[in-house]
């Protein structure tokens, strides 16, 4: 079982990889350093902590696969994009639901404004089959539609959402997963760490007809 950090409660589900004990330390500074308020990050340190988690506690999404269902947000990339920024001011959060092949990518404004409208791109999910001996991480994904997500009226929520033409493959490699956290790589190289976000629950925020 993984170790408890400072005011952030221990991981739960999946598998536990024999390094686990060796990886709690480098979990609990990563998870401090990514939580909100926190001072701005190293990234030299950021991708070491990454690394040894990676080496030591690797995803495998034919053992951890319902812990990609939730809300995370983005709390570190190493992209300079601007839609790809970690601001006070600023919610980039993405949604999983795995059950039914589904994701969505959310940018709103952080506080009580945020529910009335952000950005919103969906997306369709599929597993990659892993090589033999090797642990299954990779998704792959086709972008659907983009546009505005307004807010919630009755049973109904406020859309303009534009059919995406994707005109080149895109994946996620998910190299580290538990309940609190999650590493991506993408197919254009970006690294990207996201906590959970245990207050918001993904039937509020993505659309059911998607």
């Amino acid at each position: 079982m993984q170790e408890a950090c400072d005011g952030i409660p221990p991981s739960g589900g999946g598998g536990e990889p024999a390094d686990a004990h060796a990886s709690a330390p480098a979990r609990c500074e990563l998870l401090s350093l990514l939580q909100p308020g926190a001072a701005a990050a190293d990234p030299a340190r950021v991708r070491a902590l990454i690394e040894t988690l990676e080496h030591a506690s690797p995803a495998d999404l034919s053992r951890d696969r319902a812990l990609l269902a939730g809300v995370w947000e983005l709390r570190w990339s190493s992209s300079k994009l601007p839609y790809l920024a970690v601001a006070p001011w600023l919610e980039n959060l993405q949604l999983l639901d795995p059950e039914h092949g589904r994701g969505m990518n959310l940018l709103r404004l952080s506080g009580p404004l945020g529910p009335l409208a952000g950005i919103a791109v969906q997306a369709e999910l599929t597993p990659v089959p892993a090589a033999e001996g090797q642990p299954a991480q990779r998704v792959g994904v086709r972008f659907e539609r983009g546009g505005w997500l307004g807010p919630q009226l009755g049973d109904r929520r406020l859309q303009l959402l534009r059919e995406v033409n994707q005109s080149f493959p895109a994946w996620l490699d998910i190299t580290v997963l538990d309940q609190d956290l999650r590493v991506c790589r993408g197919n254009a190289g970006t690294l990207f760490a996201l906590i959970r976000r245990t207050d918001l629950r993904l039937l509020d925020l993505m659309p059911q007809d998607g």
